[in-house]
């Protein structure tokens, strides 16, 4: 007993007696007999321990530290030594009462006292038998209390199963004395010479890890039976967690040895790269580690970056697939991993924005402010795919830069023109030498946000060839249910493209596949009257050339009637990219007078602008003469926006043949022969001679025959043509048409009439004739775009000939 070491009661456990076997006090059941056999005291000192339960039979050692329980200790030493012991419900309290104790208890015998140098008391002492406090008497200056023997059931003494439980008790015990690195293998011995079942039963209770109130719970079972059946069970839940807990141990264990292995290695290796020179692999790939870190990816995402950092560290980095595999990885750490930036959703703000930066396109601007408005209210709805046509220079791509600056995104801008091979989409594979991610990767890797405004410029340019279809790749980038998990070859997981707001522009939409024009919702963002355009040089296009050529605004003034003469006499398109460059013509004027300290007129003049950029290049009167029999204006549509067409005709001696010229497509020749064949079976209604059709042969000429026509909107431009060189009457002044016609002289709809208008307008036309059905699109137009023209709406072709001709010959007419 002298060689085992006692600390304190809270922490008792069975090891503190297993130093060796012998020291571990056993009973007999002789022992036993004799406890049975003592009287119980009517009364006993009450000691109540914090974190610990005695049990009868089981030797313990106690540290007493406070007075009261010092006091008790000394006191019955000097005596009886008999005290009573019971545990207390909360071990945190400091001097307990009555009803701070449990009510069972043991009565224990003191072995031995010893006076630390501390002041504190430490005890030994013995479990006799249990009982219950019937009454406290006192409690100072410690607990006295009267006690009641318990008297204990024991099963039969030939019972099976109470032996097969006790059995079971020893061989679990052996067990865990096994599995558990701190018991010592003595006390297995201890386990097979106790004889006594109760006081088996009592030594495990008292020396397992339980709680104090699963103890005291197996103290008041005052079956025997019973008791050893929960000792057992608790048993088995101790075995399961040193099972668990030496297992858990045992992969530790490999897991470190196998770390210890490989760092040895790193470590030559590291040593070796040093040597040689360059930078070590191991602080590249620490590096790594520690911005993968910081990264917000899921697990998935992380899984796979641990996997492909490890492959990298098995590379030799003289190997081509090392630098691959280094740009796959800083591809992971670059990319932006579900990290947004935050939302502007200030609708009053965007607005202003928008008007600033961009004159007019209030039909686009609305558009876009609605977009806006559905995102404060639900900002988990899809992005939309917009689609910006119109023609070139109406600000479709700067657009998308002012929604990015409007949302508080940021803006990454990707041009699609020529583009032929899948992998700029998609990326290659990891496989090929030089392997890049596709283009769409890189830009997100460029915005550093996973929702920028993405701009997708001339979509309708894309092209196909032997590497594949891009438009085809891009099916999946712009397809909202799928684009959540975009596949990238070179990343090989999905990304996550469904907060980007794509906005893709085209001048055409013949030219996008009709699968990937589906996608996408189109807005027509249609080109400038004369008026915005002058307003547009005025605010915007004038203050930036200034700014770029390093004048002033007050070394060159240009007002509002010069910049309309440069608008009428020296552009001809729908946007605005060719009167930037005659204002930028006027501003180096500028720029190389005041640069040679030459005099120049400040304010911009009509005979400045004709000196500084010549002649006017376009005369829009020149056939709104009607003294040519057969000179009709037409409206037509190209991909640059709306432009007027003029239909020449003219008679030769011949036999009735219909020639056509001006690189005319096969829809406008067919429309020629449609225009002929019916004004020969109207002959009669438009007083014609049937005979003059095979005397004279018919030429048809659209001007500027190096550009390529067709299309069916000139039908009804083409019979008015052919219908005023029979008859010689005279066109009407001023007036333009649009329109197909049917071989029974029906007018049918066609489109793109905004554009035409606006050609109609520079043109200076005051009347336009089309279908009637077009009505509808006139209403979507705005007024502005409709001030000084009379629209005729017509069903039939006679209507358009009433309203197209006089009944005025011409000057010099021919006498068919």
């Amino acid at each position: 007993m002298a060689r085992t070491k006692f600390t304190n009661l809270d922490n008792l456990s069975l090891q503190d007696f297993e130093g060796d076997a012998e020291l571990i006090p056993l009973m007999t059941p002789e022992d036993e007999d004799e406890i049975n056999r003592e009287e119980l005291p009517e009364t006993l000192p009450i000691l109540p321990l914090r974190n610990t339960v005695l049990f009868p039979g089981v030797v313990i050692p106690i540290t007493a530290g406070r007075d009261m329980s010092i006091d008790l200790i000394n006191e019955a030493n000097k005596g009886s030594k008999i005290i009573g012991v019971v545990s207390q419900k909360d071990g945190e309290v400091e001097n307990p009462s009555a009803d701070d104790i449990n009510t069972t208890g043991v009565v224990a015998r003191i072995l031995r006292v010893l006076k630390m140098p501390d002041g504190n008391v430490t005890v030994i002492i013995q479990g006799k038998k249990r009982f219950n406090i019937a009454e406290v008497i006192t409690e100072k200056p410690y607990l006295v209390a009267t006690v009641r023997e318990v008297s204990e059931t024991r099963p039969e003494k030939d019972s099976a199963e109470f032996k097969a439980i006790i059995d079971s008790i020893k061989e679990q015990a052996l067990q865990i004395i096994k599995q558990s690195p701190n018991i010592p293998s003595e006390a297995g011995f201890a386990i097979k010479n106790i004889e006594s079942e109760s006081f088996l039963i009592n030594f495990v209770s008292s020396n397992m890890n339980l709680t104090v109130e699963e103890k005291q719970g197996l103290l008041e079972i005052n079956d025997l039976q019973e008791r050893a059946l929960q000792t057992l069970r608790y048993m088995n839940t101790e075995m399961q967690k040193l099972e668990l807990k030496n297992d858990i141990q045992s992969r530790v264990h490999n897991d470190m040895s196998q770390q210890q292995r490989e760092y040895f290695l790193h470590q030559q290796m590291k040593t070796i790269q040093e040597e040689l020179g360059g930078v070590s692999q191991e602080d590249e790939i620490e590096e790594m580690r520690e911005r993968a870190k910081k990264k917000k990816w899921d697990e998935k995402v992380g899984k796979q970056f641990k996997k492909e950092l490890a492959k990298m560290q098995r590379m030799n980095p003289q190997v081509a697939e090392y630098s691959i595999q280094r740009n796959y990885l800083d591809l992971f750490l670059d990319l932006p991993w579900n990290k947004f930036s935050k939302d502007k959703f200030d609708l009053k703000r965007a607005k202003k924005i928008l008007d600033r930066d961009h004159y007019g396109l209030d039909d686009v601007k609305k558009r876009i402010i609605e977009y806006l408005a559905v995102l404060k209210l639900r900002n988990d709805m899809k992005s939309p795919i917009l689609c910006l046509y119109g023609p070139p220079g109406v600000g479709k791509t700067s657009l998308g830069k002012s929604v990015a600056e409007a949302l508080g995104r940021e803006y990454v801008r990707m041009s699609l023109g020529g583009l032929r091979d899948e992998a700029e989409i998609r990326g290659h594979r990891k496989t090929y030498i030089g392997a890049m991610p596709g283009r769409i990767l890189q830009n997100l890797k460029k915005a550093g946000t996973s929702n920028p405004v993405f701009v997708l410029d001339e979509i309708d340019k894309l092209s196909n060839s032997n590497q594949g279809d891009p438009s085809s790749a891009l099916l999946e980038v712009l397809d909202p249910e799928q684009n959540a998990e975009f596949h990238d070859n070179f990343l090989e997981l999905g990304f996550d493209l469904s907060k980007v707001m794509f906005i893709a522009t085209a001048n055409n939409l013949g030219g996008i596949q009709p699968a990937l024009r589906d996608r996408m919702e189109i807005i027509n963002v249609t080109g400038y009257t004369i008026e915005e355009k002058v307003e547009i040089g005025k605010r915007h296009l004038l203050p930036k050339q200034l700014k770029e050529h390093g004048v002033t605004a007050d070394q060159l003034k240009i007002a509002k009637p010069q910049l309309e003469k440069i608008v009428e006499g020296y552009t001809r398109e729908s946007g605005v990219r060719g009167l930037e460059k005659q204002i930028a013509k006027m501003v180096r004027y500028a720029a190389k007078n005041i640069a040679m300290e030459e005099e120049y007129k400040v304010k911009v003049d009509n005979d400045t602008v004709v000196e500084v950029l010549g002649s006017p290049k376009l005369e829009r009167n020149k056939y709104e003469n009607n003294d040519v029999a057969g000179v009709v204006t037409g409206l037509a549509w190209t991909q640059v926006g709306g432009d007027i067409l003029f239909i020449e005709s003219i008679l030769s001696k011949g036999k009735g043949n219909l020639s056509v010229t001006g690189n005319l497509g096969k829809v406008m020749k067919e429309s020629a022969t449609l225009a002929m064949e019916y004004i020969k079976s109207n002959a009669e209604r438009l007083e014609l001679d049937p005979t003059v059709f095979e005397k004279y042969n018919v030429h048809i000429h659209v001007p500027e025959g190096a550009t390529p026509k067709d299309g069916p909107s000139a039908g009804i431009t083409m019979l008015t043509s052919l219908v005023s060189l029979f008859t010689q009457r005279k066109v009407k002044k001023s007036i333009a048409m649009t329109g197909e016609i049917t071989l029974r002289g029906k007018v049918l709809p066609v489109g793109g009439i905004k554009e035409k208008i606006l050609a109609a307008k520079r043109a200076h036309i005051k009347e336009i004739i089309m279908c009637a059905e077009n009505e509808r699109d006139i209403k979507e137009i705005n007024e502005d775009y409709l001030k000084g023209l009379t629209f005729h709406y017509v069903n039939d072709m006679s209507e358009v000939l009433d309203i197209a001709l006089t009944n005025q010959k011409v000057k010099h007419a021919k006498a068919l």
